[in-house]
């Protein structure tokens, strides 16, 4: 058997997905010709109680032309170190928008009250100037922690009191949706601007959201143009995101609760010195003694599982669309044997 836990990303359409994609009216979408990405944005944007929507190929897109939007060159961002925008995106902020980040050391990717206050820069000609903040929800590097609406407010307040706007980078917010029962119109009220990804946990073979106001959604689409992010027929891709977002979006409670699972099997091997709190569909653990996390992983894959490692001896396996019970029936018997 063959269990990939590498990452969301690697699922394939499913049956009626793909009959979806097949079916779907296209056009040029650099001309706002594509009835079905038209029908896409205009769904999410609904959705979230957002004005306008955007539909890039990337949540790196989203979420750079998101800052691009927001600021100007010698501005900065305020981040937790942990954010995606940081770790995983190339440093691509520096090179398309002219800004530097402001990194704060939160609790598992997550701002904590009085952080955003504390960061934002004086007004003095040496320095940049703090003009945004960006929130991740679920946080990946902090093993998918999940922001409540409550605490992502308490942070808004402190960044709209300072001046800054901000921005979610809601790449598995649905993960954290289907687990706290927060409504997606609460979460579009309290940002400025969105992004969601349609090709994790939803299951589309690709594609993202960026949600907002429709004059800075306007911004973003000539940048998304001049850096390439124009995909003429793209309705077959957005075909596969309305898919997901009508079909696919309760079914993430089994990919966490799968999670949860391995979180469990994991947290009393011999093996395993910590495991991070499973709240969504990633579980990640910390080996003990000297094995590394590489070693690890090829004995896992001698047996058909795979993941990826997070550290020296540090493992992320993800659940996700093409993951089945059985499947993590028989990575728990692999994860056991192994002790």
């Amino acid at each position: 058997m063959t269990v990939n836990l590498t990452s969301d990303t690697v699922t394939k359409p499913t049956a009626g997905m793909l009959q979806a994609m097949f079916a779907a009216e296209v056009g040029d979408d650099v001309f706002r010709q594509d009835p079905t990405v038209n029908r896409l944005e205009a769904t999410a944007a609904e959705r979230f109680g957002m004005e306008a929507a955007l539909f890039c190929p990337s949540g790196t897109m989203t979420n750079q032309l998101a800052i691009k939007c927001h600021t100007q060159p010698l501005d900065e961002v305020i981040c937790e170190e942990k954010s995606h925008i940081y770790q995983y995106e190339a440093g691509v902020y520096a090179l398309l928008s002219g800004v530097s980040v402001n990194l704060v050391r939160g609790n598992r990717g997550k701002i904590q009250p009085g952080q955003v206050s504390a960061a934002v820069k004086g007004r003095q000609d040496w320095l940049p100037v703090s003009k945004l903040v960006v929130l991740e929800n679920t946080c990946n590097k902090g093993g998918g922690s999940i922001y409540r609406l409550h605490e992502a407010q308490a942070i808004i307040t402190e960044a709209r009191a300072a001046g800054l706007s901000v921005h979610l980078d809601g790449a598995r917010l649905f993960n954290a949706l289907v687990e706290t029962g927060d409504g997606a119109t609460d979460w579009g009220a309290a940002f400025d601007t969105v992004s969601l990804c349609l090709s994790k946990g939803l299951g589309a073979p690709v594609g993202s959201l960026l949600m907002g106001p429709k004059d800075l959604l306007q911004k973003a689409r000539r940048y998304r143009k001049a850096i390439g992010g124009g995909m003429r027929q793209a309705g077959y891709l957005a075909a596969a995101g309305l898919y997901a977002l009508e079909h696919h979006v309760d079914r993430l409670k089994d990919d966490n609760a799968r999670a949860r699972r391995l979180g469990e099997t994991v947290a009393r091997l011999p093996y395993v010195a910590a495991v991070e709190p499973v709240e969504s569909n990633l579980c990640i653990f910390h080996l003990a003694g000297t094995q590394t996390a590489e070693v690890f992983l090829d004995k896992l894959s001698d047996k058909g599982i795979h993941g990826i490692p997070f550290g020296p001896q540090t493992i992320r396996l993800t659940t996700h669309l093409d993951v089945s019970d059985e499947q993590i029936d028989y990575t728990i018997r692999v994860l056991e044997e192994l002790a």
